[in-house]
C-alpha cells in the first residue's frame, strides 16, 4: 500500500461535502456589500470574477493575480459577520486549494507579505459557534499545513494538535470524521508525526478505537497509526503503546474489506520499517499474543481481488511463524505482560519457568514488575488481577530478595487491597500472594500450598 494519493483519497465525503453543496448553490449578492461600504471595489469586482471563471480561466487568474486573490478572500472574511456569507467564502478557498495543491502558496506569499503565517487567519476561526464554518477552516489549515513549503510549528501547531485531540476525544460532533481528515492530512508530513506523538497523539488514538467508534472513525485512525509506523524512529516508540492490541480487538471483529486492508498495512508497516530487530520481534510478539496470527490463517483461506491483502496477509503469516519457532517461554511471558492481557496460560503455573526466569523480571530496571505491579493497580479485569497476585507470589518465592523490590514498588499493599475483591479467585489469589510475601519458611509453606491448592475449589466455595 502506497502512501502517495493513499491519504488524499481517505479523506471522506462526509456530512461536510453535502453541506458544501447546498452553501456553493447560494450565491452572495455582493453589490449588496458593496453599497453598504462593508467591502471595496477591488474586492468587490475581483469576487464576482473569480466565482464565474471556469478551471482554467481561475488558474490564469491566480497566475497573474494570486496576491490579490490571497488579499481578497481574508479581507471578506474579515469584514463580513454573517455567518451564511463567511461560510460561502471558506467553501470557494478550500475549492481552490483542492483543485490545485500548489495554490496554498497564494496564501503563504500574502503572509510573508504581511509579516504572518499562512494559517494564523484560519486558526481563530476555530472558535466560531458555526460547526460547519469551523470545520471547514480546519481543513483549510490541515492543507496549508500539509501542502505548503513552511511546516506548521510552535504555538500555532500546539493548538491545532490540540484541538484535534479534543474534537475527537468528545467523538460528539457529527463532524468528527472530517477531523480524523485533517489528521490524516497531516501525517504525511514526517516532522508532524514526530510532533503528534509527541503530543500525546497515539493515546488520543487508541482510545478512540477502544470505544467503539464507527467503521469509518475506526479506518481513518488506523489510518493515521499506519502513517506514523512510516517513520522508522517512530516504529521504537510506538512500543510505548498499546497500538497492537488496540488494532487487534477491530481485527478480530471487522466486517469491513476497507477496515482489515489498513489493520493489515499497519501491522506490516510495524514489523518491516522498524529498523531494530528487537523492536520486530516485539511487535511480532505481540501481534502472536493477540492472536493475530489465527486470524491470518483464517483470511489466507479467502480470495481478495485487492493484491495488497494478499500480499500483506503472506508477509505477516511468515514473519509471525519465523517468530513463533523462536519463542521461548520468557519471550511468551514478557509478550504477555506489556499486552496488559494476563490469562492462565501454561508459563504461569510452570514452576521449571519461575525457577529459570524470576529473576529476569529484574531486567531493564525492573520493567516487568512494573507492568506486573501497574496491572495490580489499574485493571479492572478480575482475571488479570488474579494472575498478576499469582505471578507477584511466583516472583518472591523464586527470587531470593523479591520481597524487599515488591515492597519498594508498592506492590505488598496493591496485592493486599485485592484480599477482599468481590471475585473468589481473586480473593484466592491475593491471599497465596500475601502468604508467600509474609512467610520464611519456603520448605513449610511449599507443602501448605500444595494441599491448599488441591483443595481451591473448597476454599473458594467458602471465601
Amino acid at each position: 500500500m502506497d502512501i502517495r494519493g493513499a491519504v488524499d483519497a481517505a479523506v471522506p465525503t462526509n456530512i461536510i461535502a453535502a453541506k458544501a453543496a447546498e452553501v456553493r448553490a447560494n450565491k452572495v449578492n455582493w453589490q449588496s456589500y458593496l453599497q453598504g461600504q462593508m467591502i471595496s471595489v477591488e474586492d468587490c469586482d475581483f469576487i464576482k470574477k473569480f466565482e464565474v471563471a471556469n478551471s482554467e480561466d481561475k488558474q490564469t487568474i491566480l497566475t497573474k493575480e494570486g496576491n490579490q486573490c490571497a488579499k481578497t478572500f481574508l479581507n471578506l472574511m474579515a469584514h463580513i459577520s454573517k455567518e451564511q456569507t463567511v461560510q460561502y467564502i471558506l467553501t470557494l478557498i478550500d475549492d481552490t486549494l483542492q483543485e490545485n495543491h500548489q495554490r496554498v502558496n497564494i496564501f503563504f506569499d500574502y503572509a510573508k507579505k504581511t509579516k504572518n503565517t499562512a494559517w494564523s487567519y484560519f486558526l481563530p476561526m476555530l472558535n466560531r459557534q458555526d460547526l460547519f464554518t469551523v470545520h471547514m477552516a480546519a481543513r483549510i489549515i490541515a492543507k496549508l499545513a500539509a501542502w505548503g513549503r513552511d511546516l506548521m510549528e510552535g504555538s500555532d501547531r500546539n493548538y491545532y494538535f490540540n484541538w484535534i485531540k479534543t474534537q475527537l476525544s468528545s467523538q460528539s460532533s457529527q463532524y468528527v470524521q472530517c477531523v480524523a481528515g485533517c489528521l490524516q492530512l497531516m501525517l504525511r508530513v514526517n516532522e508532524y508525526r514526530f510532533a503528534w506523538v509527541e503530543a500525546d497523539g497515539v493515546n488520543c488514538i487508541t482510545a478512540v478505537l477502544s470505544n467503539k467508534c464507527g467503521f469509518q472513525l475506526q479506518y481513518q485512525m488506523i489510518f493515521c497509526v499506519w502513517l506514523l509506523a512510516f517513520s522508522p524512529q517512530l516504529c521504537e516508540q510506538l512500543r510505548r503503546y498499546n497500538v497492537v492490541p488496540a488494532l487487534s480487538d477491530i481485527f478480530q471483529e471487522s466486517v469491513k474489506e476497507k477496515v482489515t486492508r489498513i489493520i493489515l498495512a499497519a501491522f506490516r508497516n510495524l514489523l518491516e520499517k522498524s529498523a531494530e530487530r528487537e523492536t520486530r520481534q516485539e511487535y511480532a510478539l505481540a501481534m502472536i499474543q493477540c492472536k493475530v496470527l489465527k486470524q491470518l490463517e483464517n483470511l489466507d483461506q479467502q480470495k481478495y481481488d485487492d493484491e495488497d491483502i494478499t500480499d500483506d496477509i503472506k508477509f505477516l503469516l511468515e514473519k509471525l511463524g519465523e517468530s513463533v519457532q523462536d519463542l521461548s517461554s520468557f519471550d511468551e511471558y514478557s509478550s504477555e505482560l506489556k499486552s496488559g492481557r494476563l490469562e492462565w496460560s501454561p508459563v504461569h503455573k510452570s514452576e521449571k519457568f519461575w525457577r529459570e526466569n524470576a529473576v529476569r523480571l529484574n531486567e531493564k530496571n525492573y520493567e516487568l514488575l512494573k507492568i506486573l505491579t501497574r496491572l495490580l493497580e489499574v485493571s479492572d479485569d478480575p482475571q488479570v488481577i488474579a494472575v498478576a497476585a499469582h505471578d507477584v507470589g511466583e516472583y518472591v518465592r523464586h527470587y531470593p530478595r523479591g520481597k524487599r523490590v515488591i515492597e519498594q514498588l508498592g506492590g505488598k499493599q496493591l496485592v493486599m487491597n485485592h484480599m477482599h475483591h468481590e471475585d473468589q479467585l481473586v480473593r484466592y489469589n491475593a491471599l497465596l500472594a500475601v502468604q508467600k510475601l509474609m512467610v520464611h519458611n519456603w520448605e513449610y509453606l511449599g507443602k501448605q500450598l500444595q494441599s491448599t491448592e488441591q483443595s481451591t475449589p473448597a476454599v473458594a466455595a467458602r471465601s
